[in-house]
């Protein structure tokens, strides 16, 4: 395996792969970057999301970018706003000291902010086809300057639709500029996009089963439909530190799946096509950041996320084909790390699991679902040691007190018991889980999320309306959880058994009564702007 100083890249590109960390070219880097310094060939490269593309064509096009130019000199099409934003902060982080400047442009940003910086004067952009178009027929985009043109993705923007205008906006560039086409996949209408538009090119291949087989431990669980939620929840709860993607089918799943992790006291969050750009970033940023650790979408919407130290990918829904698999998986078992795929296969499924792993050439072994017993000697194996590290670090003296003072009227192992129960009865419940055979008992063993008509507006706080609730349907305030007081209205969290009774204590108040408590509804998608 070759370094990266043997690939022609300069001192100062050098330098800058140091300082972020990378040691060793990936495969399409190691065979992509010498070909693309030379300049004499165009390239097609079949690769999948995690495998280092982005620095593969970043790297050579800013080392050959002429200096002191305010014409655009490479334009870089991805089939989605995600993706284009995350390759133009990937270059942007590659240029070093360069004076050079990246811009993303993509629907759902204004307009205006993008006329600005083109009219600044751009050496890079990175854009959706459709937003292209358009500036290409305000004028305010000119290609016939470029040097560099990358189709990122090709395969996926001919499943949205854009192959027209990829046409489009290849036909209003020079002759003579470098094509670097990277797709996952090679449908016939790419292969004829290539013949059809590139000279002579080398073709660069990276085998989905290298991607996957030696980084990621794939397993799958036979479950029926029903039971598909209960076992995400216990693949969640068994792991210690739980960082992944969960894939369904369709939009309405994402937000049904999302939602009732949301409802179970996860931090989770749904990602899909309807959403509106504002409402996207912010989830993105949430969970690259880690302040969310389940991120619940379809495959277009998760296409261009690149996420470090995924430990797992869920398929909750069965992908359609094996192209669609590899490229999910793709994902964890980065950065010489294990991660874990996970899929979820109804009894029906199973003939086309064995098709996907006949034609992907991997193995997914079957295992055993975790009981609830399990789930429960895991958390509490964890609460144990979390606790005696804080125990060894020496607690901080207002606890210290409060503890011996405790401790002079009670005994200690009631005490702490007591402590226990406290803090963690809802975590270490039983009633959280049911047994997969009982399905039809899950509803009265989960928690519900309640809708209260009131907030900080009214005069409305925590203590109030956990008083108000205990005293009215003589309920323990340790069940009440989650208290989420809004200005116009509120949220609490309670067990099943325990929502009822508080329904069906306010089931005959109106609006306009003193507290009015419904059953909190699902989230509602929102729709694009058209």
């Amino acid at each position: 395996m070759k370094t990266f100083d043997q690939l022609g890249l300069s001192e100062e590109t050098l330098q800058v792969l140091k300082q972020k960390g990378f040691e060793v070219p990936t495969p399409i880097q190691e065979q992509a970057i010498p070909v693309l310094l030379t300049g004499k060939k165009d390239i097609i490269g079949q690769a999948q999301t995690g495998t280092g593309k982005t620095a593969a064509f970043g790297l050579p096009i800013l080392e050959r970018l002429k200096k002191d130019t305010r014409a655009v000199q490479a334009l870089i099409l991805t089939p989605t706003r995600e993706l284009a934003v995350q390759v133009a902060e990937e270059i942007h982080s590659l240029k070093g000291k360069k004076r050079v400047s990246v811009v993303p442009i993509y629907g759902g940003q204004s307009i205006d902010i993008q006329l600005r910086r083109l009219k600044k004067g751009v050496d890079i952009v990175v854009g959706t086809p459709g937003r292209v178009i358009d500036h290409l027929k305000r004028r305010t985009l000119k290609l016939g300057h470029i040097s560099y043109l990358v189709l990122d993705e090709a395969d996926e923007m001919l499943n949205m639709g854009f192959l027209d205008a990829v046409r489009e906006i290849m036909e209003s560039t020079p002759a003579d500029k470098q094509i670097l086409l990277f797709s996952a996949t090679m449908p016939p209408e790419i292969v004829k996009i290539a013949k059809k538009y590139m000279g002579a090119y080398q073709t660069i291949k990276v085998t989905s089963g290298g991607l996957t087989v030696t980084k990621t431990d794939q397993i799958y669980f036979e479950v029926s439909k029903a039971d598909k939620f209960e076992a995400l929840c216990r693949i969640i709860d068994i792991e210690e530190k739980f960082y992944g993607l969960v894939f369904c089918r369709t939009k309405r799943d994402v937000d049904e799946v999302s939602q009732h992790l949301i409802d179970r006291g996860y931090d989770a969050d749904g990602l899909h096509g309807d959403m509106s750009q504002g409402q996207r970033e912010k989830i993105l940023n949430k969970f690259k950041r880690n302040t969310s650790n389940i991120l619940v979408a379809t495959d277009v919407a998760a296409r261009g996320l690149d996420v470090q130290n995924l430990t797992h990918v869920i398929n909750f829904a069965l992908p359609q084909d094996p192209e669609s698999y590899v490229h999910r998986i793709g994902r964890t078992g980065r950065a010489g790390k294990e991660g874990i795929a996970v899929t979820f296969v109804t009894p029906a499924e199973y003939r086309r699991l064995q098709m996907i792993k006949r034609e992907a050439k991997t193995e997914i072994r079957k295992a055993k679902l975790p009981n609830i017993a399990e789930v429960i000697k895991t958390k509490k194996a964890r609460i144990k040691a979390e606790l005696e590290e804080i125990a060894n670090a020496e607690p901080e003296r207002d606890y210290t007190a409060m503890a011996q003072e405790l401790l002079k009227h009670n005994e200690p192992t009631n005490m702490l018991a007591a402590l226990l129960q406290y803090t963690f009865q809802d975590e270490l419940s039983v009633k959280n889980y049911v047994e997969i055979e009982q399905r039809a008992a899950v509803d009265k063993k989960g928690k519900t999320r309640l809708f209260v008509q009131k907030g900080k507006a009214d005069g409305l706080t925590r203590k109030k309306l956990i008083n108000f609730i205990t005293e009215k349907c003589r309920i323990s305030p340790y069940k009440i959880r989650d208290v989420l007081i809004l200005d116009k209205f509120s949220f609490v969290t309670l067990p099943f058994h325990e929502a009822e009774l508080v329904l069906s204590s306010f089931k005959n108040a109106k609006k306009g009564s003193k507290l009015l408590i419904t059953k909190a509804k699902t989230k509602t998608k929102t729709k694009t702007k058209k």
